[in-house]
């Protein structure tokens, strides 16, 4: 059985079985990248079609046979707004089944150490800001999104109660939103930074004069690149032992006005940006309170011009030259 072991250093034995579960996805493909390059040898990959999370005896089977040392769990059904409003019985037993499948095997095989990886979106909709982990449990949640919300809180939850019950190491790290290779650039359920590469890269192909955005450009908001964020949860999982949470951001504000100005520049659209102030600007602001991680020893690397002008590139590559 997985218990607490404060002994064990995680970087120390780059041949050690590691499971990144949902690999494929934009945070579990980054976590992968930055093992590799740290030298890790012995990853343990498995697509959907190879193993389903959602079934507990296949997920048993898979623990049985590898027995991984240390499990990132990044895999998770996730969407935008249109799709957690349309089916929300699947973002909450999807969700619900995965983690927990996981987590039950990781303990019951050996597994050394667990993360879980949740979202930003399991805070109060009226959250004080910037957002401290205590935040956590005090006032309701956005309406929007409280399915696949309410199942990332009973994902902390479930590291919680194996930690205190079997002393198994089980820790979880909340990042804020996230942005890189291997984003959802969907025209209908992308999040802003995507969608707007999208919508100025389309502009500047078609020749159009103006790219129109909804609200007042107001609102700000906080990105943290997805490499980034793999360099934490591995600095977390060398480093942090605790019982609570960790948020994981860039600690920095940007306006969607200054973040629409420098995806324009990025991608070289010369026409004119156009705010539709008839439309709603969402939540005023929107920040993670990183404070925790960075007194541990952690902090960002990527700016985030670097970081658009990559996942511009990406996009270029990957998205536009795999459409029709």
């Amino acid at each position: 059985m997985g218990t607490l072991d404060a002994g064990a250093s995680f970087l120390a034995d780059k041949s050690a079985p590691i499971f990144v579960a949902g690999h494929l996805g934009l945070v579990g493909s980054a976590i992968v990248r930055r093992l590799r390059a740290l030298g890790f040898t012995n990853l343990l990959l498995a697509s959907r079609s190879d193993l389903d999370l959602t079934r507990q005896a296949d997920v048993e089977a898979f623990f049985s046979l590898h027995r991984p040392h240390f499990v990132f769990l990044a895999a998770a059904k996730v969407g935008g707004i249109l799709a957690n409003s349309s089916f929300p019985a699947d973002f909450i037993a999807d969700n619900l089944l995965i983690q927990t499948n996981v987590i039950l095997a990781a303990h019951k095989f050996g597994t050394k150490k667990l993360l879980f990886l949740g979202s930003s979106c399991i805070y109060p909709k009226f959250a004080p800001q910037p957002i401290p982990e205590s935040a956590l449990l005090t006032a309701p949640l956005e309406p929007t999104n409280e399915w696949y919300a309410v199942a990332k809180i009973a994902g902390i939850k479930t590291c919680q109660a194996f930690r205190l019950q079997h002393g198994f190491e089980a820790i979880s790290a909340m990042p804020t939103n996230l942005y890189g290779p291997r984003d959802n650039f969907h025209p209908e359920n992308s999040h802003v930074l995507p969608a707007l590469i999208r919508r100025f890269h389309e502009a500047k192909v078609a020749g159009a004069k103006e790219v129109v955005v909804w609200g007042s450009g107001s609102p700000l908001r906080e990105f943290l690149h997805v490499d980034d964020l793999a360099d934490a949860v591995i600095f977390l999982m060398e480093n942090y032992s605790g019982l609570e949470h960790v948020n994981v951001g860039s600690g920095k504000e940007v306006s969607i006005k200054e973040l629409a100005e420098m995806v324009k520049e990025v991608v070289s659209f010369d026409g004119e940006l156009v705010w539709d102030r008839s439309k709603p600007d969402g939540t005023p602001r929107k920040l993670m309170d990183s404070s925790k991680l960075a007194g541990l020893g952690w902090e960002p690397k990527v700016s985030l011009r670097e970081g658009l002008e990559e996942t511009y590139k990406w996009y270029v590559e990957n998205v536009v030259g795999q459409q029709p």
